[in-house]
């Protein structure tokens, strides 16, 4: 018997029993679907955070108070970086284009009847530019509003949107910890960056945030929750990271270890890069017991075949057919089990990933070496798995076969 005439067989006995080759591909249909489906949504996650972190700015450094060691064991980070850090990174540092600082509190903001806790931001005029955000209405603060202590405030998308309805909030009076502030401008919607949700956030120039609002505790200057520098280009980031070590190693007389961290896209993507790739191969080994589970229940059902198709299997080799023509045929109708749930589940799983992406900011992210990965292994196990009821069928002596039939 050639090869045709077996796949012929194998095919017309699948479709003699419907039901329970329906049954048999659904445990390869859900691994398979699960394998293409987590891989898929864990590159689309991938891709999310790391446009997220690209939103940033190829150049941007953030110059963080406390070592790693500070930041691992402490919520409250240590307050080493004052305003002065900031203007001398500005000053000093040839790689640095521009330089903003931040001071964050949550405080209360009171716009007539409405009262609501956000997180109110004093930064500098160079906000804008250091951190790539525009106004949508109104302006931003200026030096001079910076210099005087103005008390005026730029709102998040979302905030505006909450205090002020559909009305233009540009002029109106609202209250920060029981002070007077003019809205000025509302910042264009961009969402959360580095935990910090601007678009439900306020901020109002960094003397006024110093003097009015937290008041000002560090003896050495004007304490800032963290420094945001721009290197001139993208190749001198790592420069601009090395002179601005450098030069705060001098201003803050450190001999042993730093008591800021420095962090920079780079180091940000590689981070993400390494979590994610180690979430997506978990989440892709978890799926891939399905199809081993899907492959048992191949062996299962195939050794039952075996069982109810014993008289023909008797009568194949009584006239004629060898161990060879036996065991060829039952493989391949595991192989055709396995193959065909494998294309099912690969609908199944890209289909998954395409409503994910609809449905979530995450992107369908689809993979072909997945798909065909998924696909092969299906087909891998299949033939596996019905190699142990193939070899039983093929090893049954014909007199015992047709005699228990």
């Amino acid at each position: 018997m050639n090869l045709l005439e077996s796949v012929q067989m194998a095919g017309k006995t699948l479709l003699s029993n419907k039901l329970r080759s329906a049954l048999t591909m659904l445990g390869i249909v859900i691994g398979n679907a699960s394998v293409i489906a987590m891989i898929g949504i864990g590159e689309g996650g991938q891709r999310f955070v790391t446009q997220e972190l690209e939103s940033l700015g190829p150049n941007v450094l953030f110059v963080i108070p406390g070592n790693r060691a500070t930041q691992r064991i402490s919520r409250d980070l240590p307050k080493t970086l004052v305003y002065e850090d900031a203007q001398a990174i500005a000053n000093q540092v040839p790689t640095v284009a521009a330089v903003t600082a931040e001071l964050n509190s949550r405080q209360v903001v009171t716009y007539r009847n409405q009262n609501t806790n956000v997180n109110i931001i004093g930064t500098t005029p160079s906000f804008l530019n250091v951190r790539d955000f525009e106004t949508a209405t109104g302006r931003f603060f200026n030096e001079i509003d910076m210099r005087r202590s103005n008390q005026l405030v730029v709102l998040g998308a979302d905030l505006a949107e909450r205090l002020f309805g559909n009305r233009n909030p540009v002029g109106q009076q609202l209250r920060i910890k029981n002070a007077s502030f003019q809205v000025i401008g509302v910042l264009e919607s961009k969402g959360s960056n580095l935990g910090v949700n601007y678009d439900e956030a306020a901020l109002i120039p960094l003397n006024t945030m110093a003097n009015r609002i937290v008041g000002r505790t560090s003896p050495y200057g004007l304490e800032l929750t963290y420094i945001v520098a721009s290197a001139t280009d993208a190749e001198s980031v790592d420069a601009a990271q090395f002179q601005i070590t450098n030069l705060l190693r001098l201003r803050h007389k450190i001999t042993g270890e730093d008591d800021f961290t420095i962090n920079t896209q780079k180091d940000a993507l590689q981070t993400v890069g390494q979590i994610t790739g180690a979430l997506t191969i978990m989440l892709a080994a978890i799926a891939g017991i399905s199809l081993f589970v899907g492959g048992i229940g191949i062996m299962n059902i195939m050794l039952v075949s075996v069982t109810e198709r014993t008289q023909e299997i008797g009568l194949r080799k009584a006239i004629g057919a060898t161990e060879q023509d036996i065991l060829l045929q039952f493989m391949i109708e595991a192989v055709i089990v396995s193959v065909i749930g494998g294309l099912v589940g690969t609908t199944v799983g890209v289909s998954g990933i395409i409503l994910v992406a609809a449905v979530t900011p995450l992107e369908a992210a689809i993979s072909p070496i997945a798909i065909a990965t998924a696909v092969g292994v299906s087909g891998g196990i299949g033939l596996f798995f019905g190699v142990v009821p193939a070899r039983r069928a093929a090893k049954l002596d014909p007199i015992v076969a047709l005699r228990s039939a």
